[in-house]
């Protein structure tokens, strides 16, 4: 996991993937989901607000979306974040994150 400096990466793909002109290909729903539940569990940690109730759907799936790395250490979260975002980043971009 140590295989680059991961908190510089982490920044700087967080920042790329706020920038639709950096994406090769627009991420679906569900990666989508695991993007912003990667990205809160490598910047806070483990989940610990309350469930939003069932009638505030967007808030419920980003609530899920992050509960779902539950117990994945911050720096783990954040290595995944990096690798997986990796996919959508135009290819150039993404080979300055190996």
């Amino acid at each position: 996991m140590d295989k680059f400096p991961l908190a510089k990466y982490f920044d700087e793909v967080a920042a790329l993937m706020k920038d639709q002109n950096e994406l090769k290909s627009k991420p679906s729903n569900e990666d989508l989901k695991s993007i912003y539940g990667l990205f809160k569990q490598g910047t806070i940690g483990d989940n610990n607000n309350e469930k939003p109730g069932f009638f505030n759907f967007e808030a419920k799936a980003k609530w899920e979306a992050w509960d779902s790395f539950r117990g994945k250490s911050q720096d783990e979260a954040k290595h995944l974040y990096v690798e997986f975002s990796k996919k959508f980043l135009k290819d150039e971009i993404a080979a300055k994150f190996n």
